[in-house]
């Protein structure tokens, strides 16, 4: 009796000590949420703030600028300015996946509801956090549908970018309010008058209106929260129509399912109403409201012009769509129509390593692909990798990273074939049209491309590029574009240092290395950016893999004839070193139709038959030699060359 006696009063001395440490702590709110009683005063409170706000004290914004320019940075600041983090919770809060940490830049874009005292008036700010890489840029797009301007961010000491100028002129395409803000001005090398010569030049952005901070230590800060008040325009929306949203990111929770942001047009929406999507027609209750800020926060309901993200028992990436639009059931209402994902440029096959694994991995995907809406997703097979997925990105590092969250979230193991373009091919045979039922195929599988007797045209996929370099590295940059087919349309001096190239590039020439050596001649200054330009008439041929004669389907390829040669010779060289010797010689040839281009030979593994004879005549020596070659070539005519799974999974991965 004593001993739990004693245990008791423990007990109840850590509760009383818990209490005063920790409940008292009013200015700690992350840790009283974790008490019992904390998270209903927290809803309680935050649904009074959102509830009372007007619509024309609310601003949607976001940061946009090229890669490593401090939008994550900024977004800190900001987050620490109005309270919503503490001073020392680190830096980039907004880049919670682990890839955004190993490689240290933005690949989601993050929402934070915050709020901010200006001239003695709360204001609600929805900030999104957006990437600056061009693989990224349908986050981008998709975040700019809920906004109503932007902060244009510029580094002070290497100026305007590449993707600095997509951005511009993306959000001047949706008549968005741009505020530019100049950051790093506190660097050694920064030379803001220099930088704001160019906006003007490039953007007719006037020096005056031109705002200058320190991101990392916080000068100016506040003047651009100020600026998003008095510049950005609040939120076009009706509070007293029926409710209407649409959905313009989501991800997969393993207890509550689909998860939904969603900007609200029209109306409100309360915690238990049924609402439906307009594509789907599907019908759910809606399970649970909550805001970021950046931590999940509940709230009981959510009104026209603000940001939310609901639960509502969705399970995949076919219910939840980015871009639907969704409202209460059985209402009569219009489709919003203010997004559609950017369509795929660079297609590469996904394959389980154990077909065992098959399961695990297309969840896996599936539940990926829900955060990632440019991912697009085709069921594929091969006879060496067996069933898979043939996955259609972005670009190249898009696909990376992709892979790369599928590997550390759900610890899938998959691999990667080596990524190719869609072409497009016109087709001339009458019975092969009849039979598709069309003319005209698109493809980036090669082993599917009919034969050339049967093709009309060909056609691939190009894009027109924005290099800005020091022009001191112009001739290595023109030498590297036109070894990748490329044609220059124009070429704008941005100052007396900097020039502005347009160029006219096949997708296939850049997608796995253009901008690495793009990095190297011009040692790291020079930055790239494209968009789509259309499909382009090409001669592009199927360069086939054969093995002692006979075709291997999987490691054929689709290249432009320009490049065959060399394209042929690195892959039989590749099979050499990675193919094991036999007992038999192993030819490798790459070939286009019947001309081989190049080869290598295996050497068969070779006994050694004279072995057992110590003298005599050399006619013994001849006869078994003779008989060993004789051997060779009988078994040659009827072996069976085994490639090792492992020879193709190297060959065909990147």
């Amino acid at each position: 009796m004593n001993k739990l006696l004693s245990f008791s009063q423990k007990y109840s001395a850590f509760i009383n000590f818990w209490n005063i440490k920790y409940c008292s702590l009013s200015f700690k709110p992350h840790v009283c949420r974790m008490l019992c009683s904390a998270p209903d005063v927290a809803t309680k409170n935050t649904s009074q703030d959102f509830s009372s706000i007007p619509i024309d004290r609310i601003r949607n914004f976001c940061i946009i600028a090229h890669v490593d320019h401090g939008k994550s940075t900024l977004a800190d600041r900001i987050l620490e300015i109005t309270g919503a983090i503490s001073q020392n919770s680190g830096n980039q809060v907004l880049d919670s996946l682990q890839v955004e940490r190993e490689r240290g830049i933005t690949v989601k874009a993050q929402t934070a509801s915050i709020f901010y005292m200006y001239n003695n008036q709360k204001y609600l700010l929805n900030l999104i956090d957006t990437p600056g890489h061009v693989d990224f840029s349908n986050e981008v797009y998709r975040s700019l549908a809920a906004c109503d301007g932007v902060i244009l961010l510029v580094d002070a000491c290497h100026g305007v970018q590449a993707q600095t100028v997509a951005n511009y002129h993306l959000a001047k395409s949706r008549r968005l309010e741009v505020i530019p803000v100049l950051n790093k001005i506190d660097m050694k090398h920064a030379n803001p008058e220099m930088v704001c010569k160019d906006l003007k030049y490039l953007f007719d952005i006037e020096p005056d209106s031109v705002l200058k901070i320190s991101a990392k230590l916080g000068s100016g800060v506040s003047a651009v929260l100020d600026r998003v008040i008095e510049v950005i325009p609040c939120p076009q929306v009706n509070r007293t129509s029926l409710f209407r949203a649409f959905i313009f990111d989501s991800w997969f929770d393993k207890y509550r399912g689909a998860l939904n942001l969603i900007y609200v047009l029209d109306g409100q929406l309360n915690v238990g109403q049924e609402i439906q999507s307009m594509i789907t027609k599907k019908v759910y209750s809606v399970k649970n409201i909550s805001v970021l800020r950046p931590a999940e926060q509940s709230i009981t309901c959510i009104s026209a012009g603000q940001v939310a993200l609901i639960a509502c028992n969705m399970r995949n990436s076919k219910e939840s769509i980015i871009g639907d639009t969704i409202h209460l059931k059985n209402q009569k209402t219009t489709s919003v129509n203010t997004f559609k994902p950017q369509q795929p440029m660079v297609f590469a096959g996904v394959f389980p390593a154990d077909q065992s694994k098959h399961v695990h991995l297309r969840s896996a995907i599936e539940k990926l692909a829900l955060n990632d809406s440019a991912v697009t997703i085709n069921i594929d097979s091969s006879p060496a990798l067996g069933q898979g997925w043939r996955l259609g990105f972005l670009g190249l590092l898009h696909m990376e990273v992709f892979c790369q969250r599928l590997e550390q979230e759900y610890g899938a193991e998959p691999i990667i074939t080596a990524p190719s373009v869609t072409y497009r091919i016109v087709l001339k045979n009458p019975k092969m049209i009849k039979q598709l039922g069309k003319d005209t195929l698109e493809l980036s599988n090669a082993a599917l491309f009919p034969e050339p007797i049967h093709v009309k045209e060909y056609y691939e996929p190009l894009v027109k590029g924005t290099i800005i370099t020091p022009t001191r590295y112009v001739g290595e940059i023109i030498g590297l574009c036109t070894n990748r087919r490329g044609v220059q349309m124009s070429s704008i001096n941005i100052d007396n240092d900097r020039l502005l190239m347009n160029y006219i590039m096949p997708l296939s020439e850049i997608i796995l290395d253009f901008n690495d050596y793009l990095k190297s001649v011009s040692s790291g200054y020079a930055s790239f950016n494209y968009e789509d330009y259309g499909y382009h008439l090409t001669h592009v041929v199927r360069l086939e893999i054969h093995i002692n004669n006979r075709l291997v389907e999987e490691l054929s390829r689709i290249v432009h004839a320009s490049k065959a040669n060399n394209i042929a010779r690195d892959i039989v060289t590749k099979l050499k070193e990675q193919i094991p010797k036999q007992m038999v010689q192993i030819a490798i040839q790459a070939c286009v139709g019947g001309k081989v281009l190049a080869r290598e030979t295996i050497k068969a593994y070779r006994k050694d038959v004279t072995a057992k004879l110590y003298g005599g005549d050399v006619t013994r020596r001849m006869k078994l030699l003779r008989q060993q070659t004789e051997g060779k070539k009988k078994m040659r005519m009827f072996a069976n060359i085994r490639i090792p799974h492992e020879t193709f999974i190297n060959v065909l991965k990147r």
